[in-house]
């Protein structure tokens, strides 16, 4: 796992990829930076990062894109395949290797509060906080990105996938209120997301059966909680995509409040798209 790791610094450290990305992050906080707490005076630093929680739209994809699909598209991923190393160092490797670079801009980023404290009366530890939220909405994000990287061979392509599916859940809560909270919407929707999602396991496992056999189930086990009681399905919807807009778990952060609930969010997120990432090099051992 360690060489992967170094080999991955070395690659972006080496080529403009890791630069243009550690750049973006650090060309767009400074204006914010220098916009709200600087001539604005604004003394809270977290207002300033969660302004630009939207720099992850295009700064992951750029850093993520080539971490799977290019070792896909030149054939290397069968060397890695067979290297003495699981698939799961692999991945953790390449994901440590991205949170390295990551940490490079976030380093230069603490030191902001440092720069209003010269200036003014600020709250380390209320900024400091921020500051670790949005560490862990970076580590989030590139998660996401990496999984999506592992799905295709093209770099492009991986690029806008990674940021069709962040900038979804940017806008999640927003694409949530465009339905009504009523059950009866609440059921239609999720009657067509099992059927996506049955659709979706289809063109993983390429097993017929099995992808009817769990959307069937689904879809019966949710119309029999409609009928048993359908005020559960009340402003569900809301809910349903809230739970996939990673941004809003930066707000307590950003107010100084260390949320276990924001950390277990975060890490469970990495956690999960890693696993996906593991199990779309395996089944690429396999095909």
């Amino acid at each position: 796992m360690l060489a992967i790791y170094k080999k991955e610094i070395r690659s972006y450290l080496t080529s403009m990829t890791g630069y243009i990305f550690m750049f973006f992050i650090l060309i767009m906080t400074g204006i914010y930076f220098t916009a709200y707490n600087l001539q604005g005076a604004y003394p809270v630093f977290g207002i300033t990062l969660s302004s630009v929680t939207f720099i992850f739209l295009i700064a992951v994809p750029i850093l993520t894109m080539r971490v799977l699909a290019e070792e896909k598209k030149q054939k290397t991923d069968q060397l890695l395949l067979t290297a003495p190393v699981s698939v799961g160092q692999i991945i953790v490797g390449k994901f440590l290797a991205l949170t390295t670079i990551y940490l490079i801009p976030m380093a230069v980023i603490s030191l902001y509060p440092l720069i209003m404290k010269s200036f003014g009366d600020v709250s380390l530890p209320m900024a400091y906080t921020a500051v670790f939220g949005f560490l862990l909405l970076g580590m989030s994000n590139i998660a996401v990105g990496m999984f999506l990287s592992s799905v295709t061979d093209s770099q492009v392509i991986a690029a806008v996938l990674s940021f069709l599916i962040l900038f979804a859940c940017y806008m999640a809560e927003s694409i949530g209120s465009f339905f009504e909270s009523d059950a009866l919407t609440a059921l239609i929707t999720f009657a067509v997301l099992i059927l996506l999602a049955a659709i979706i396991i289809y063109n993983i496992i390429k097993n017929v059966f099995m992808s009817l056999i769990i959307g069937c189930v689904g879809e019966i086990v949710l119309f029999v909680v409609y009928l048993i009681n359908s005020s559960v399905f009340e402003g569900a919807v809301q809910d349903f995509f809230g739970i996939f807009n990673i941004n809003s778990h930066l707000t307590d952060f950003v107010n100084g409040i260390f949320d276990l609930t924001g950390i277990v969010y975060f890490l469970s997120v990495v956690a999960v798209f890693l696993f996906l990432s593991m199990q779309s090099l395996i089944k690429r051992r396999w095909s």
